[in-house]
């Protein structure tokens, strides 16, 4: 859901990149997923059992939802630069 969130927020603030909501919302997500297990990882408390904690579910939202935003814009430049959309001119 974070990463869904991250990808169309980025999409809205960032439109030369927007995909669309449908888009924004499948880059997202994939990128959330990637996001918030790269951040889980880099960030374990070290605490044995792997029980979840608040500091643990916040990495994971923060993590989706940045790891959502930067997929979106990465798939949305190598579309552009594949010519399957093109970027907003000013």
């Amino acid at each position: 859901m974070a990463g869904a969130a991250g990808g169309n927020l980025a999409g809205s603030l960032l439109k030369q990149y927007n995909l669309g909501t449908l888009g924004n919302s499948i880059a997202g997500i994939v990128g959330g997923g990637l996001g918030g297990q790269l951040l889980g990882m880099l960030i374990e408390s070290g605490a044995s059992g792997g029980g979840m904690d608040l500091g643990s579910l916040v990495a994971q939202v923060a993590g989706g939802g940045v790891g959502g935003g930067i997929l979106m814009v990465i798939v949305s430049i190598v579309r552009q630069a594949l010519g399957g959309g093109q970027a907003a001119r000013s």
